[in-house]
Order: C-alpha cells, then sequence, then structure tokens
C-alpha cells in the first residue's frame, strides 16, 4: 500500500512539473514592441518540446536542462488583438495581444506617482477612454539574487476604472504618443519610491566597474529573509523600550473613546513626521491621542479641526466620535465637528494613523493644527499621546545594492520594448557627484542586459524643491545632481525633460505630471518617430569673458532666447576669482546672454539657477521650453567626497 502512495505521488508530481508556464509580463492584454525581433521565453521540464503561435507564425524550441526556453518571433507591423498560444504538454492560450510600442516607465516616487494624485485627476480620469494603451503595474518586490519572475503584476487597460493608479507620467506620456501615432501603446511601470541608484543597477555592473569594484567585492549575497528576521526583532525590541509595553492590537476599538486611560503611553511632538522622532523608520499604524479642556462657551460654538497633513491615512475621532477619514499623504485634514460632539471640560482628539511607505505621522505647519470656533481657535501642535499598534517590517531596498534589478527588471529581461522613461534622483543628492557615474552605469546596464543595442533612455531632471536651503553662498546638492543628469546626456540615445518651471519648493510630489508626460513625449516624437520639432529648451554651451562683462551662447534656442512676458532675466550669479557669487544683471541680445554685476570688477564664472529651490529662473526659448541650470567652473561642490557605501 505504501509503493502505491509513493508511486501515485511521483505521478502527481511529474503531471504538476511538467506544464508550460509563462512569465507574469506574458498574460492577457499584454503590448510586444512592433518592427523588431520579438523574444518569447518561459519555463517547462527539461528538454520538453515547445512550440508558440503567434499571428501567422509557428516557432519550436526545447527547453534547455534548467527548464528555461527562449524563442524570438519575427518583428510584427503594429496591429491586433492577437493570440499568443504556447503549445508544451499543456496549452497557455494569451488573449487580446496588441503589438505597437512599448516603454519602460521606472525610478522613484515621481515615476510612481499616480494618475489620482496628479492636477485635475477627476476630469483626467472621467475621459480616460484609450483601449489601445495598456499598463503593466510590477509589484514592489527585493531580491538578493536575480528572479526568473515578477512578485505580481497584470496589464490593464486605460479606462476611468484603472487609469487612476496607473505612472502619471508614463500614462501622459503615452496618452500623447497615441493621439500622434493612432498605434497600441505598451507602458511597464516598475518603480518605488525613495530609492537610490544603485538598487536598480546589477552586481555584475558594479563588478565591471572601477570606482565601484571594491564596494561590492565587500557586500554578500543578500538573504532577504535572514536581513528580515533581524530587522523584525530589532524594531520590536526598540519600540518596546519607548512605549514600556508590547507592540499589540489588542483593545484597539477602545482608544477612540474619552475616556480611555493613556496615562502609560509615550510622549511625541506634532507636527512632525514620525521619523524624526523615537518611533524612527517604521511603516505600520499608530494611534494618537490628545486631551484638551474647553470652556462651556468654546464647546458650544461650530468648531473645525484642523489636522494638518497625515501620511499616509488616518480615521480621527473626537470624543469618540468619526469626524473625518483621508487616504492622500499631501492633502489637509479639515473636519468639521459636528453639533454636541464637544463638551465643557476634558475633550479627546484620537487619530488611527497607517503609514504604508516613506515617512509616518501628523505633519506640517504647526499654524495647521488646531481648532477653529468661530472667533478664536486652539492650538493642538506640542505633545501628543501615541501606541504603536503594527508594524510592517520589510527590508529597504536601499539597504544592499542591486535589490530592485533583481526582483523587478531582470524578470522583464529580454523583454522587446522602445525605451525607457526615468524619474529619480532624490534618493541621490547626498551623493550628487557620484551620480555621474552611477547614472550612466546604470543605463549602460539595462542596455546591456536587454540586448536590444543603445535603445533611447529619456529622464526627467529634478524639478525645485527647498531641502536644505542650498545656493550658490553654501553650495546646493540639488543643483549638483540636475547636473549630474545634465551630463548624463553625454550618452548616445539619451534625453532630458527639464521641469524647472512646473515644480513646487514645499513639495518633492509635483502633481503636474502632464507636462513632464509631455516634455518627454516631444523628444521621443523628434528622436524615434519621425516628426521633427523643438523638443529641449537651452542649453549653456561655452563664456567668453570682456572685461567686466561674461557672455554666454546657447544650443537648442529653437527660434530664439526668452523670458515669459519678455521679463527681466532672474536666477543669474557672477563671481571672480575669490569663488563668491553675486547676483548679476543679465540681458538677451543677439540671442547671447550678456551677465554683469557692479560688485564683481574681474569675472571668471557664471552660476544659473544654482540653489535647491530655482523657481525664480526664467530662461526659455520661444518654444516655452525651460533652460536647464548650470555653471560656467569646475569648483568643488559639496558632494564631492561623498560615496555609496553598504553598512555590513
Amino acid at each position: 500500500m505504501k509503493k502505491l502512495i509513493v508511486f501515485i505521488l511521483l505521478i502527481f508530481s511529474a503531471i504538476s512539473n511538467a506544464n508550460v508556464r509563462m512569465p507574469l509580463i506574458f498574460s492577457d492584454g499584454m503590448v510586444l514592441q512592433r518592427n523588431k525581433q520579438i523574444p518569447i521565453w518561459g519555463f517547462a521540464d527539461a528538454n520538453e518540446s515547445v512550440e508558440i503561435h503567434f499571428n501567422k507564425q509557428i516557432k519550436k524550441t526545447t527547453a534547455d536542462k534548467n527548464g528555461k526556453w527562449t524563442v524570438n518571433l519575427a518583428a510584427e507591423k503594429a496591429g491586433g488583438p492577437f493570440e499568443l498560444i504556447v503549445i508544451g504538454k499543456n496549452t497557455i492560450t494569451i488573449k487580446n495581444v496588441l503589438v505597437g510600442e512599448v516603454w519602460i516607465c521606472s525610478g522613484q516616487s515621481n515615476m510612481e506617482f499616480q494618475v489620482v494624485k496628479t492636477m485635475n485627476s477627476e476630469k483626467e480620469i472621467a475621459e480616460a477612454n484609450y483601449p489601445m494603451i495598456r499598463h503593466f503595474g510590477v509589484a514592489q518586490d527585493l531580491s538578493g539574487t536575480p528572479k526568473d519572475d515578477l512578485k505580481q503584476g497584470k496589464w490593464e487597460v486605460a479606462n476611468k476604472e484603472n487609469v487612476g493608479n496607473f505612472t502619471a507620467v508614463g500614462y501622459y506620456f503615452a496618452r500623447k504618443l497615441y493621439s500622434e501615432l493612432k498605434i497600441p501603446i505598451g507602458i511597464i511601470n516598475t518603480s518605488w519610491g525613495g530609492t537610490n541608484v544603485e538598487t536598480w543597477t546589477s552586481r555584475e555592473a558594479f563588478q565591471n566597474n572601477t570606482e565601484f569594484k571594491s564596494m561590492i567585492a565587500d557586500v554578500p549575497n543578500v538573504d532577504v529573509d535572514a536581513i528580515l528576521e533581524i530587522n523584525k526583532k530589532s524594531v520590536f525590541e526598540n519600540l518596546k523600550k519607548i512605549q514600556g509595553f508590547d507592540i499589540s492590537m489588542k483593545n484597539e476599538e477602545q482608544f477612540k473613546n474619552p475616556n480611555f486611560q493613556d496615562k502609560n503611553w509615550p510622549e511625541i511632538k506634532l507636527p512632525s513626521l514620525w521619523e524624526n522622532q523615537q518611533i524612527g523608520n517604521i511603516d505600520g499604524i499608530v494611534w494618537m491621542r490628545k486631551t484638551i479642556v474647553l470652556t462651556a462657551e468654546q464647546a458650544k460654538k461650530e468648531a473645525v479641526l484642523h489636522l494638518a497633513k497625515v501620511d499616509d491615512e488616518d480615521i480621527t475621532y473626537v470624543n469618540g466620535v468619526e469626524v473625518g477619514t483621508n487616504i492622500l499623504y499631501d492633502k489637509l485634514r479639515v473636519y468639521k465637528i459636528p453639533a454636541n460632539v464637544l463638551k465643557e471640560g476634558q475633550n479627546v482628539i484620537a487619530v488611527r494613523v497607517t503609514d504604508n511607505t516613506g515617512g509616518g505621522g501628523i505633519y506640517g505647519d504647526p499654524e495647521d493644527l488646531k481648532i477653529d470656533f468661530k472667533d478664536s481657535s486652539l492650538a493642538l501642535d506640542g505633545l501628543w499621546k501615541f501606541n504603536v499598534i503594527q508594524v510592517k517590517i520589510s527590508v529597504s531596498p536601499n539597504s544592499y545594492p542591486s535589490l530592485l534589478y533583481n526582483a523587478m527588471v531582470n524578470p522583464l529581461v529580454p523583454y522587446a520594448m522602445q525605451g525607457v522613461l526615468w524619474y529619480q534622483g532624490e534618493a541621490n543628492v547626498w551623493r550628487a557627484k557620484q551620480y555621474k557615474t552611477a547614472f550612466p552605469l546604470m543605463i549602460n546596464d539595462w542596455r546591456t542586459k536587454f540586448k536590444q543595442g543603445n535603445f533611447p533612455f529619456y529622464f526627467v531632471q529634478l524639478s525645485t524643491f527647498d531641502e536644505f536651503g542650498g545656493n550658490s553662498q553654501k553650495g546646493s546638492r540639488w543643483a549638483e545632481l540636475r547636473e549630474a543628469q545634465s551630463e548624463t546626456l553625454k550618452l548616445p540615445n539619451t534625453g532630458m525633460a527639464v521641469t524647472t518651471d512646473i515644480g513646487n519648493a514645499k513639495d518633492i510630489h509635483p502633481t503636474n505630471k502632464q507636462d513632464i508626460g509631455l516634455r518627454l513625449a516631444a523628444i521621443a516624437m523628434n528622436d524615434i518617430y519621425g516628426k521633427k520639432q523643438v523638443h529641449s529648451g537651452p542649453t549653456y554651451k561655452s563664456q567668453e569673458i570682456k572685461g567686466k562683462q561674461i557672455t554666454l551662447t546657447f544650443d537648442n534656442i529653437g527660434s530664439g532666447l526668452s523670458t515669459p512676458n519678455n521679463d527681466e532675466l532672474k536666477g543669474f550669479e557672477i563671481a571672480g576669482s575669490d569663488k563668491v557669487f553675486h547676483s548679476a544683471k543679465a540681458i538677451i541680445k543677439d540671442n547671447k546672454i550678456i551677465v554683469s554685476s557692479d560688485q564683481v570688477q574681474n569675472p571668471v564664472a557664471v552660476h544659473y539657477g544654482w540653489a535647491d529651490d530655482d523657481t525664480a529662473i526664467n530662461l526659455f526659448n520661444k518654444e516655452k521650453f525651460p533652460a536647464s541650470q548650470f555653471r560656467t567652473d569646475n569648483w568643488e561642490m559639496v558632494t564631492e567626497n561623498e560615496k555609496y557605501s553598504v553598512s555590513k
């Protein structure tokens, strides 16, 4: 009897392992790249025969000893829908397959940024009806070694039900391409907020690069599960020390009630992200409570609770009554308190905060944390009670190099595509100088891995954000990072969308992603799709020093240099050999710019827009593309000696 059971189990095992399997990227609704060879691959038993049918093509192959197989379909013209049929010991039919243009969209949070969060999002979503535009969302995942397949992901049609969750930059780019080309457009969104360029680069790339070779030699092959357990133990032990009790969701339903006793809860200062305080860098759920005392007169008045901003989600109660909830991390919480909820004496505000990723907590300006009565207000900034009840333990993608390449890029190789859109760099501003090496290294790495030549690689230059108050006097990490991006244009078949005019100095996530998509599309239309047009703003070319003046020349001037409404040029600075920069007068003459200052008699260098916050700069060409910030000197910058390292 035992032999029979073993025999049956062996047969079942053989059958279950025999099925041909396709990577998740090959699934219903997919878009394949037109006009170039199309790699198709999958998994089967060792040496299993596999047959692929697509349109009028039939290809046969045999799986290798590891069960991996690959065939290359001949190039196809744009069209569809078709079926992709894969036949082994079983048959897989992938339906509704289109052939058109495929672009990979990658980077950190500004590429991850969804359509639902952009300006005019309600209108954009309501008008989304593009069955020929498809979006594949790669699930966030990391791995210490290269993976064969993605954790999760699916193709979705661009309609009002789906488009809100699409990458906004990718969608607005795809929409412009579709309006011009009228063929299917596929965008593959593989992005993760807050990530540095090194986690998107393969281990082999570092091993073959002189600057990073010694770094990667000291980095072990990473066991993510083992690191996860170490992190979990460390976080739980640390939080128990801070709170004086274990993390637990027990009795959570009582925390909103005004009579709940929170005297043993620790205190935190608000408004401020908890990463900046004793809670530290965690994602999870934290209750925050504040007890206030009101007079009888205050309790009778109409009242509005202002809770600043909450990253990411809140459910807010006053005296046990829910007064509001929101899931948008960057929206001011303004909740009307219903009549008869407030009372004379003690009142309790209780907020259940859920942080999914990145920063967490109640944050923003102190003046936005208050209760407004009709003719007065009560400030709520200061100390609040808190209780961490749940923690999402994870390994940061930035903990080690290559973690996201392994899990979110390698499984896509060698999917046929036209090019890559990239929006990243915020996480690398501390090492801006080294980004001049690290970013081109990643681009060349992807080009090597995908084996599709020097495919187009278009990226977004960082817009304004006043993170450190950097400028020419004390140095600017953000300006240095933008410079590193500009220098990456030395690589063949690259393009850069400048965004100096559409950023927000107070928000690292500007909501105007429409213009970014259009600017990237303008590059593609000019470079790839045969529709020649001005697609870049002025870029610094050279300087000539004559007495007290420096004359600057530019490339990409289009039909001429200009400023909006013919305003006076702003953002230019000039320095002598003492390297001290002074605000300068700048005028346009014969499509050149003449810069001078009464404070600099013997000038040697010019800066334009050299600041974290470069909002004021206003040099454009007449086609309304902004000029990229620049400097004419090569003096040492503040990130000169900052290098990537891994704590082991």
